[in-house]
């Protein structure tokens, strides 16, 4: 079975930063000639995750929200007692989210919902250059 890659980078700002990477997602599909298989999006590093929502201000603020609720900033991390970086609540946050995620590719395209987008989140506490890995496998 045929597979492809590409690799991209993004700049971030940390503490939350979300990137809609769907249209460059969905160019490699297109470019790749597969007409039905999976593409695999990966995130290297442990203080980001990919996920799907809909990319409008509102549901990017509530998952913010949720994100900090349930990994605040200034609690106590073991991570920072060790390390003294400061970035626990992003490891923790990363690792909740998850570095990859899974899309089916049906008739050449993504299978995504009608406002469904696939995001990058940089949780780190400081700016980041994000490298995004694209794999696509099929026919």
């Amino acid at each position: 079975m045929p597979t492809h890659s590409t690799a991209f980078s993004i700049e971030t700002a940390g503490f939350t930063d979300i990137h809609d990477i769907t249209s460059r997602a969905s160019r490699f599909v297109s470019s790749s000639g597969v007409h039905d298989g999976m593409l695999v999006v990966f995130v290297p590093g442990s203080t980001a995750g990919v996920t799907t929502i809909e990319y409008e201000d509102g549901a990017l603020e509530d998952l913010k929200n949720a994100i900090a609720r349930v990994a605040p900033e200034g609690l106590h991390y073991a991570h920072d007692a060790r390390w003294g970086d400061g970035n626990g609540f992003a490891h923790v946050r990363a690792a909740m989210l998850g570095p990859s995620l899974t899309i089916p590719v049906l008739h050449g395209r993504l299978g995504l919902g009608t406002w469904q987008q696939i995001i990058l989140v940089d949780f780190d506490n400081r700016p980041r250059e994000r490298n995004v890995i694209l794999q696509v496998v099929g026919e």
